[in-house]
């Protein structure tokens, strides 16, 4: 005995409701809003203009000064893994300078949602030269 076989217009198919996709998108705008704040508020306790934040190629040139690495390291940013390398170096450079330590940096390259606001808008200062000896 055989089944028929059914018309693909025989199935329903459910939708997305548009509440869900609102939410989301509304998420993740809050989320980059965040995230902008942060590195502008990061930028200016470094001296350095806020409104770099939002300048790509540039944010990444003024994130290396505040690092305290040289310029010259914005062109690694743009070869593949070589720019996963680089990211994890001057994170670790950046939180030296804002005094934090290695766990730190983890916690920004895994959840930078949290970590990122918490340098940003915490007590940290800005350490302009080499990191201190502990």
């Amino acid at each position: 005995m055989t089944l028929p076989l059914a018309a693909a217009s025989d199935y329903q198919y459910e939708e997305v409701p548009a509440a869900l996709g609102m939410g989301m998108l509304i998420f993740i705008l809050v989320g980059a809003l965040l995230m902008v704040a942060s590195l502008w508020k990061i930028f200016t306790k470094a001296g350095q203009p806020g409104w770099a934040a939002i300048v790509p190629i540039y944010n990444m040139i003024v994130m290396l000064k505040v690092a305290g690495k040289p310029t010259w390291w914005v062109l690694l940013f743009f070869i593949p893994l070589v720019s996963l390398i680089m990211s994890i170096l001057v994170t670790l450079a950046l939180v030296g300078k804002f005094g934090k330590g290695a766990g730190y940096a983890v916690g920004i390259i895994l959840l930078p949602i949290i970590f990122l606001p918490m340098l940003a808008f915490g007590d940290a200062k800005y350490q302009d030269g080499p990191p201190p000896l502990n």
